[in-house]
Order: C-alpha cells, then sequence, then structure tokens
C-alpha cells in the first residue's frame, strides 16, 4: 500500500530454517521503490562458510539488486558474546538515518550513532577477539562440522514416520507431527535433557544445530531419544509430571479463540520474573 516503507524477509527464518525468496522480494521493494531489509541475524554468520562449502544456499544479501541493508547476529553463529548484533546498509546514506544529533543542549553538542547514548565498548572487544581467534578457517570448519551434523539428524527424522520434515532444512532443522501430539513429544525430550524450540501455527519443534552437537555420538543420541519420545506418546504413556510441560500450555493456547487472553498470560509471567 501506499503506506508501506519497507519490505522484510529472512535468512532464514528463526522457526523453520527457512530461506526467503529474496531476489523476488527484491524486485518487489524496487518496482515500488522502496527499501528490503534482510533479517540474517541467525544466518549471517553461517550461510556464507556454508555456501563455500558447496552446499545450495538462496540468494540473500547484497548480491541481489534490491537489498538495501541487512541484520547480523555475531553472538549466534559468530560465537562471540551474548548481545553483539550489527546492522549493514548498502550506502552511507541509510547509514544516516541512524544517527541521533542534538544541537541545542546546555550540555554542549551531542550527537551518537544510535539511540543509546552509551554502549559498553567490551562487547565489541570481545566480538574482535573471537573473530580473530577462529579465523576462516574456524568458521569453515564450524560450518563444515554442522552441517555434517545438520545431515544425519535431518535423515533420523525423515526416517521416523510419525515425524515430518517442515521445509527444506539447512542447520536449523524443524519437525512437526501429523498423528501425534508433538508438544508431549517435547516435553519427553525435554526430560531426556533435550529442550527444543517449541513452535505454533502449526504446531512443531526446531532443532538448531551447533558446534556442540558436532561431539562424537550426540547426534546419534538423539535420534534415539527422538524414536523413544514418539514411541511413548504413541502407546499412550503417562509422563510422570502430566499436568507440567508444553503440551497443556500449547494446548490450552490453541484452544482459545482470543489471543488477547495469551498475551495477559505472557505478561503476567513477565510480572512474576520482577516479583521480589
Amino acid at each position: 500500500t501506499r503506506n508501506t516503507v519497507a519490505l522484510v524477509g529472512s535468512a532464514p527464518s528463526y522457526p523453520h530454517g527457512a530461506i526467503d525468496p529474496i531476489p523476488q522480494i527484491a524486485a518487489l521493494a524496487q518496482e515500488h521503490r522502496i527499501g528490503l531489509h534482510v533479517d540474517a541475524c541467525l544466518g549471517g554468520f553461517i550461510l556464507p562458510f556454508i555456501e563455500r562449502l558447496g552446499y545450495p544456499v538462496p540468494p540473500y544479501d547484497f548480491r541481489v539488486p534490491g537489498v538495501t541493508s541487512m541484520s547480523v547476529d555475531p553472538h549466534k553463529y559468530g560465537y562471540t558474546p551474548k548481545g553483539l548484533s550489527v546492522v549493514l546498509y548498502r550506502g552511507r546514506a541509510l547509514r544516516r538515518y541512524q544517527y541521533f544529533t542534538y544541537t541545542d543542549w546546555p550540555g554542549g553538542l551531542y550527537a551518537s550513532p544510535t539511540l543509546p547514548g552509551s554502549r559498553p565498548g567490551a562487547l565489541s572487544a570481545a566480538g574482535w577477539a573471537a573473530m580473530v581467534t577462529l579465523g576462516e578457517s574456524g568458521y569453515l570448519e564450524a560450518a563444515r562440522r554442522i552441517m555434517e551434523t545438520a545431515t544425519t539428524v535431518r535423515q533420523g527424522i525423515e526416517a521416523i514416520p510419525e515425524l515430518r520434515l517442515m521445509g527444506v532444512p539447512l542447520f536449523l532443522i524443524a519437525f512437526t507431527s501429523d498423528s501425534l501430539n508433538i508438544y508431549e513429544v517435547l516435553d519427553r525430550m525435554a526430560a531426556r535433557g533435550w529442550r527444543l524450540v517449541a513452535l505454533q501455527r502449526p504446531p512443531g519443534a526446531h532443532f538448531a544445530i551447533t558446534l556442540r552437537h558436532t561431539q562424537p555420538g550426540v547426534a546419534e543420541q538423539f535420534l534415539n531419544d527422538l524414536r523413544s519420545a514418539v514411541n511413548e506418546v504413541k502407546q499412550g504413556k503417562a509422563t510422570s509430571k502430566q499436568s507440567e510441560g508444553m503440551a497443556p500450555i500449547y494446548g490450552m493456547a490453541n484452544s482459545l479463540p482470543f489471543r488477547g487472553v495469551i498475551d495477559e498470560v505472557l505478561h503476567r509471567y513477565l510480572d512474576a520474573l520482577y516479583d521480589l
């Protein structure tokens, strides 16, 4: 519409690990003379190295005409401390819009490159140290190990008849079930020490493969536990704490027609975190 100021695509999306069709979205953005921002927070520090290794990665970055900005989180697959994030622009002209300046402050002339006036330099220094330590070869090796493990996990999930992959995964594997309550499967996985991310609309789960999962035997143990969890749900075995876990929560959330009720529950949960 006339009120659209920009388009946004993901590379990849956090829930399902899918890379949006960035070239097509970029063409639409150019047609309407608006910007296209690519959210590569999750994939920005692994997709380039996956591509270097020969895996098929759809175009998503500034090589695509029409992409005007990107966001990348080094604290994910860049292995830097938490809280380090980067925004990239195609040119300097766009960068000026993130600045904040104030010329009439009694304390003097004020200029900040971003909305926060003071930012910790320690994060930048620690991020630099991590990148220099790993280097290009380190990131390539990490990507190789992650993709090999992801292939093992993907093939293992495909071999479980009750489960179905969601999309075409690279390093983040999303799956669901057409015959079982997937949240009950997740609860049984949690009891075995696997904290998977629960998805909704539709119900599902995802497993983001990281460097820790590439240790010998980890992928095999995950798949063994997943098969056992699926069989338990299939056979109707009750958990030791039937009223706890994700299954009751997401079951309740999906049954309520008004999302405002769920929103209030989340607000009260956050209130509880602040209670002394």
